[in-house]
């Protein structure tokens, strides 16, 4: 197995609602905003290369949208996922696999796009399955208004009626080594990937830790449905991740694509960070 990182972009979002109730003064030492409190935000994914499956974690925002709605996120960055996914040596039709770990825009905006003359839409990965779950596919395609305009459907919908889609439950494999955890304080059920890789155990973020500065647990994004139960989650998750030596990977955080914690005085806290690449050195 070998594990490739995916970049698509950088966006902007408020740094106040990126960082919940986190005072200013110290969350923007760890990610400065702009003049207008906005600070940048990788959209990362994985790409998980076994024998004849290639997986791709997540696939960033996607570029159908109308120039109104990217200029709410001011994209910037010369990567894109379809040449992330060149300099990594494969295509869209390679891709066997897309595993969306919850259907915000900008993870799963890239599993749609327009075809040549931009009349219809269709699936950017055509030989792929879709893994979602039918917990969150309900919560995805009912929506709360809360979470409605994170929920766009034309990234959604097309997706179901190509035939591609398909539910993955909690305890099965993608792949093995490949498992999810289910975690509901973001959003309904949102997938937490574990793959295990090396001897170690890679643990694909998502949005319940964005950045490394959200190992601390106040530090929780006032875009979570449910903060408090994303409080303990991560109570759950975080000592484990100490104890078993869990690679953290980062699709939001700007700089770092990886950590390792450790149990500190503190709590839990961040120990070394690296890129993924240097698993395989």
């Amino acid at each position: 197995m070998k594990l490739h990182t995916i970049n698509t972009g950088f966006f902007k979002l408020d740094g106040g609602a990126m960082h919940g109730v986190v005072p200013k003064s110290l969350w923007n030492t760890q990610n400065p905003a702009d003049e207008n409190n906005l600070c940048s935000w990788a959209m990362r994914c994985l790409l998980v290369e076994d024998g004849n499956r290639l997986v791709l974690i997540d696939n960033g925002i996607g570029d159908k949208q109308d120039a109104k709605f990217f200029g709410h996120y001011y994209l910037h960055g010369d990567a894109s996922l379809e040449k992330s996914l060149h300099a990594a040596g494969f295509s869209f039709d390679d891709v066997t696999d897309v595993f969306l770990t919850h259907l915000h825009f900008d993870h799963c905006g890239g599993s749609i796009r327009y075809n040549g003359d931009r009349s219809k839409l269709t699936t950017t990965f055509p030989n792929a399955t879709y893994w979602s779950n039918e917990g969150h596919w309900k919560w995805a395609t009912q929506p709360n208004a809360r979470e409605k305009a994170s929920f766009l459907k034309e990234n959604i919908l097309p997706i179901e009626e190509s035939g591609q889609l398909k539910f993955f439950k909690e305890g099965d494999e993608l792949l093995p080594g490949f498992t999810a955890w289910f975690t509901n304080g973001h959003t309904g059920d949102m997938m937490i990937p574990h793959i295990r890789c090396n001897g170690k155990t890679i643990a694909f973020m998502a949005d319940l830790l964005p950045s490394v500065a959200h190992v601390p647990l106040p530090w929780i994004m006032a875009y979570d449905t449910q903060p408090l139960l994303t409080l303990r989650e991560k109570e759950q998750f975080l000592p484990k991740a100490a104890a078993e030596e869990y690679i953290l990977f980062f699709e939001h955080d700007a700089v770092n694509e990886c950590c390792t914690v450790a149990a500190t005085e503190k709590g839990i806290r961040v120990k070394d960070t690296f890129p993924l690449a240097a698993l395989f050195d």
